[in-house]
């Protein structure tokens, strides 16, 4: 007995990617030609990302940077396959990096898990992520608890540090963010 045939969704051009997101009214990824649909977040994921949002970007305008919340898409060239993202959070500083419709080297990106999402933020994204140059932080929060973990590339190596308590170190924007500041509208849900 043969084993059961998997449909594969047809192959998309990048093109062709670009120009349906600026028609659709719901947000699609491109993993490597093909389109996935994404889906909607809780109030309290939105909370989150805009609790980080507005206390980074102070620090990010000081800095000439600028700063993205779930709308700019990040693409990424992966063993020879292009991606397109939408994370919750992205801040760039690179004044090279200035497409219309996406970024490319973000010195920061910030993703709020979910049950949907966590596996491909730790996985899938979390490689991606790594090859691009100017990334320094990847920052993923959790958002059923106080908890916040930084993976940070620098001089070509990384580490993974997880916060529960005090402040999240950004070096992207050389600055302390307080988990007071990112939780606080979340927290009163």
């Amino acid at each position: 007995m043969n084993p059961p045939l998997t449909a594969r969704r047809p192959f998309i051009s990048i093109e062709d990617y670009l120009e349906g997101e600026l028609q659709s009214e719901i947000k699609h990824e491109y993993l490597g030609g093909e389109v996935v649909a994404m889906g909607g977040a809780s109030a309290r994921h939105g909370l989150l990302v805009t609790g980080f949002g507005l206390t980074v970007g102070p620090h990010a305008r000081r800095k000439g940077c600028q700063l993205f919340i779930a709308d700019m898409k990040l693409r990424v060239e992966q063993v020879g396959e292009t991606y397109f993202y939408y994370p919750d959070l992205l801040l760039s500083c690179d004044p090279n990096d200035r497409e219309t419709y996406y970024r490319r080297n973000p010195c920061l990106i910030v993703e709020v898990l979910s049950p949907s999402t966590e596996r491909i933020d730790r996985r899938e994204k979390l490689f991606a992520y790594r090859s691009i140059p100017a990334l320094r932080e990847y920052v993923l929060i959790d958002p059923e608890q106080r908890k916040v973990e930084v993976y940070r590339y620098a001089a070509g190596h990384s580490t993974h540090e997880v916060i529960t308590e005090g402040s999240v170190r950004l070096d992207c924007v050389d600055a302390e963010i307080p988990l007071d500041e990112i939780y606080m509208d979340a927290e009163r849900t």
